[in-house]
């Protein structure tokens, strides 16, 4: 592929229309790892006009399930075939570690597996009784149609493969847009899909920025659903632009997910280590650049002082560095935008009064920490409030504030006053309470004594405005489905309402 043709419209790699071009940084030297075409207007509308051709004229949507299954296996055999390139690549375009980009491959090979194994274990249909011999009946899934896919930068491939794979094996054609920040992983999941045999139209590839190409996809009469994950503005946005044609819509936005730690949980020296633990990686796993990140630590008052004092010193020993480096823990912020944000929320905090425990600066620059790179220090907010922006906003950064409570009532108040509900975690020793304060939380997913993980069976989604619809498990593919009735009477006879 030559440089700049990453725009893929109907099987054919591509410049933008325009001959416009982007550099793409690697954020632990901010130097240029690749350059991209910048797409527009002009190529979105190609590429939607393909993917619609593809879905109206074209075999895959009559594809049986059995063989769009199969599709899908072959594209998670090449993941792994090309495991340690794309975690590469990965690492390099996001500043994640080598070792992230490993894990997140397997999550998506995983997804991959996963929707092949449930649409192909699927029956042909739910047949519902009409009370009578004479009458067949049954509900069906058809494909939505075409679906246009924005994607964020955290998690580049990882949530392609949310939406790529479910779409695919329903039966759909999508565009797909990538952020303009990192989308080579996507570049090459589109060549993978190419290589397994998908016929050309049905994935099509445009990248460029939100605005021209993302507006364009959200606002198009061809496309029939847009799947978008990324921050509550351009949600907003992306919903507003799709209203007037009516189509479907998922939406995976932000979260400021409370982390609910009990005294209890910390009552052995094991409990305790394993709460710190888990409070860290909560925080600070890909520099907290993670939706559902645990950036709101909400501890019981008794036992503050001490579990955030442990909590500090052991983010001090955090070790940053270029994601590719042997024995680097937590690599660079994504951009120079996302520094400045980091920078700009830890100083707001000060102001408003939060007691800083560790970090809040860029670090030293060392062999392994370019000094050009966007490196911000694992932060510790201590003394936090409800009316701090902080607390309040999705940071998206290595930043951790601490509340603090006295009571299990005042726990679930603190943890449910947000207007995100994504995700969250209670930690005790006592079941019936950990049960009954997840039950209480307004969240998408809550976890008991652990925190981040997910299985692909189970749906992912939000309450209030970390989105709508769902993503994963059986919802997952539900989304890029449409569902029909079909009523079929085997002995037709005149109803005769009316006389004559």
């Amino acid at each position: 592929m030559a440089a700049a043709e990453t725009i893929h419209v109907d099987g054919v790699w591509q410049a933008a229309a325009s001959g416009a071009q982007r550099e793409v940084l690697d954020p632990a030297d901010a130097k240029t790892l690749a350059v991209v075409a910048e797409g527009g207007v002009e190529d979105t509308d190609a590429a939607v006009a393909a993917a619609r051709r593809a879905f109206d004229q074209g075999p895959w949507p009559g594809t049986p399930v059995a063989e769009r299954a199969a599709l899908l296996r072959r594209v998670a055999d090449l993941l792994q075939r090309d495991r340690e390139a794309i975690a590469l690549t990965e690492s390099r375009d996001t500043g994640k570690t080598l070792e992230e980009g490993r894990v997140d491959v397997d999550d998506v090979t995983n997804a991959f597996r996963y929707f092949a194994d449930l649409a192909a274990g699927e029956s042909a249909g739910r047949v519902i009784d009409a009370g009578t011999p004479d009458v067949h009946s049954v509900v069906v899934h058809e494909p939505v149609g075409v679906c246009a896919m924005i994607t964020p930068w955290n998690y580049p491939l990882l949530q392609a493969s949310w939406k790529v794979a479910p779409a695919l094996v329903a039966g759909n054609t999508f565009v797909i847009k990538p952020s303009e920040v990192t989308p080579l992983s996507t570049v090459h999941l589109v060549r993978l899909l190419a290589e397994a045999g998908l016929p050309s139209g049905v994935a099509n590839l445009v990248t460029g920025t939100g605005d021209p190409v993302g507006a364009r996809l959200s606002e198009h009469p061809d496309v029939d659903l847009v799947s978008f994950t990324g921050g509550l503005i351009s949600g907003t946005k992306v919903a507003q632009a799709a209203a007037p044609t009516v189509k479907k819509v998922a939406l995976e936005l932000g979260g400021k997910n409370p982390n609910v730690v009990f005294a209890d949980a910390c009552a052995t020296a094991e409990g305790f280590d394993t709460a710190v633990d888990q409070a860290l990686n909560a925080a600070f796993i890909h520099s907290g650049q993670v939706c559902s990140a645990g950036a709101r630590l909400i501890i019981e008052e008794s036992v503050r002082e001490r579990f955030v004092a442990e909590l500090a010193r052991r983010a001090e020993k955090i070790k940053l560095g270029r994601g590719t480096e042997d024995g680097v823990e937590c690599g660079p912020l994504v951009s120079a935008q996302q520094l400045d944000k980091t920078e700009a929320y830890v100083a707001s905090a000060l102001e408003e009064g939060a007691l800083l425990r560790c970090g809040g600066k860029q670090p030293e620059p060392n062999a392994v920490r370019p000094a050009t790179g966007y490196f911000y220090l694992p932060t510790v907010l201590d003394q936090c409030h409800r009316e701090m922006r902080v607390v309040r906003e999705e940071t998206f950064g290595p930043i951790l504030t601490v509340e603090s409570f006295q009571t299990e009532d005042e726990a679930v108040t603190l943890a449910n006053d947000t207007e995100y509900g994504l995700a969250g975690a209670v930690w005790s020793a006592d079941t019936a309470r950990a049960r009954r304060v997840a039950a209480r939380l307004r969240h998408g997913t809550v976890w008991i004594n652990d925190y981040h993980p997910y299985l692909p069976q189970a749906e992912w989604g939000g309450f209030g405005k970390s989105g709508v619809g769902r993503e994963l498990g059986p919802t997952g593919l539900d989304e890029y489905r449409e569902t029909k009735h079909v009523y079929e009477n085997l002995r037709p006879s005149p109803v005769r309402w009316f006389a004559g």
